[in-house]
C-alpha cells in the first residue's frame, strides 16, 4: 500500500483545509476490557466524549445481562455470533436490531453467549445508576 508521502495531502471538498486522516484499528489484536457488568467485555472502537457517540464490540458470556436501561438516542446492534435477546425478540448471527430513543429494556446473551457490534449516539441511562460502558473509561461518554 503506498504511504502517500510523494503525493500532496488531499483537500476537503467543503472547506479550504486538509482532509483529516482516517483512523485504522487492529481490532483482533486489541485486548478485551472488563466492564462493570458481569460477564461482559468490550473493545471500544470509537468514543466521542463531546457527543457521547460510541461504537463497541462486546462479548457477552452465556446468559450475561445488560440490566434495565433506557436508550437516550437510537441504538444499533449487529449480532456477529451467538444470540442476543430481550423481552421483545432475539437476534442471531448476521441479524440486526435498532432501538428508538426511549426504548427501555433488559437484554441478555443466549446460552451460547454473544458477540455484538453496538453503535450508540448517546449513552444509555441504567435504572441502578451504573455508568454506560463508554462512561466507565474515566468519565468519557
Amino acid at each position: 500500500m503506498p504511504d502517500g508521502s510523494d503525493k500532496p495531502m488531499r483537500r476537503r471538498l467543503t472547506a479550504d483545509e486538509p482532509s483529516p486522516p482516517s483512523v485504522f484499528l487492529d481490532v483482533p489484536n486489541m485486548p478485551w476490557e472488563e466492564t462493570k457488568f458481569p460477564g461482559i467485555r468490550m473493545k471500544m472502537l470509537f468514543n466521542d466524549a463531546a457527543s457521547g457517540m460510541c461504537t463497541m464490540l462486546m462479548r457477552l458470556e452465556p446468559g450475561a445481562e445488560v440490566p434495565l436501561h433506557e436508550h437516550t438516542a437510537i441504538e444499533q446492534t449487529w449480532v456477529i455470533e451467538g444470540r442476543f435477546l430481550d423481552e421483545e425478540g432475539e437476534c442471531g448471527p448476521g441479524q440486526f436490531v435498532w432501538r428508538p430513543p426511549g426504548n427501555t429494556h433488559v437484554a441478555w446473551a443466549g446460552p451460547e453467549g454473544a458477540t455484538i457490534l453496538g453503535v450508540f449516539l448517546k449513552p444509555n441511562v441504567f435504572a441502578d445508576g451504573r455508568k454506560f460502558f463508554s462512561q466507565e473509561r474515566g468519565g468519557q461518554g
